[in-house]
């Protein structure tokens, strides 16, 4: 399968400006048929709690938005956004199939509490699981990546490909690198992360966009400024590793 992360500079709570940022950078990339493309965590507005500038209901702007992309370049497209479902304001990510259908919807189940997310966008239950590119896709948003029982219950529900959406600040940057790896590893599961690139009104990120085989080795980092980054992940290579170190077997989830 071929991936293709894109790490723009997200301009605060502007859609119309970082849609237009993405769709260019986009049209730098060789996009393959079929590829899977992701984006970051709220990656129209960044990661504010203004749930008046940041939210839109189910077929909002944002998601035609993607669904246009996944048109225009024939792929799936994973992105993260808020939207208004079951009540309230989520944090969520869609992955969008070339004609349009939403593949899957899932919402962050671990709402940043330094920054006081789950009064702006309650928390979700449980993982989403999709298909593509001989993948099982599970979706996860940034905080998440710290919390191993979110990513061992998608293992359990079949996950052979974790895809983690963030806005990860660069002073915790080591922290991001050594998740992905540790997620990568103890769940034998090729593993994709995707953060921004530049500053809001309160931090800096410093990008580093992974990609790691299911051993957690690093594949491809997409450095530290604005980019778009592409590798291809062959998922006979996770059935491989779990057949011949059977750890996740041992642990009664494969």
């Amino acid at each position: 399968m071929h991936l293709v992360l894109c790490q723009p500079d997200i301009s605060w709570e502007d859609k119309d400006a970082t849609r237009a940022r993405v769709r260019s950078l986009l049209s730098t990339a060789a996009i393959a048929p079929g590829a899977l493309v992701v984006l970051p965590e709220m990656f129209a507005t960044g990661f504010s709690m203004n749930a008046e500038a940041t939210a839109e209901e189910p077929g909002g702007s944002t998601e035609r938005f993607l669904q246009e992309l996944a048109a225009e370049h024939q792929c799936c497209l994973l992105a993260g956004l808020i939207t208004r479902w079951n009540g309230a304001p989520r944090n969520q990510s869609v992955a969008v199939a070339p004609g349009g259908e939403i593949l899957a919807r899932y919402t962050k189940q671990r709402p940043f509490s330094p920054a006081l997310e789950q009064a702006s966008y309650p928390g979700g239950q449980g993982p989403s699981v999709f298909e593509w590119g001989g993948f099982r896709i599970a979706p996860l948003i940034c905080y998440d990546l710290r919390f191993p029982e979110v990513f061992r219950a998608a293992a359990g529900a079949g996950a052979t490909l974790f895809a983690v959406l963030a806005n990860w600040p660069a002073p915790r940057h080591h922290h991001w690198s050594a998740l992905l790896m540790a997620r990568a590893i103890e769940n034998q599961a090729a593993v994709v992360g995707v953060n921004r690139a530049g500053r809001d009104p309160g931090h800096v990120y410093a990008g580093g966009s992974q990609v790691l085989d299911a051993q957690g080795r690093l594949l491809i980092d997409a450095g530290t400024e604005e980019a778009v980054v592409t590798t291809v992940l062959d998922p006979a290579d996770v059935t491989s590793w779990r057949d011949t170190f059977p750890a996740l077997r041992d642990a009664g989830l494969a």
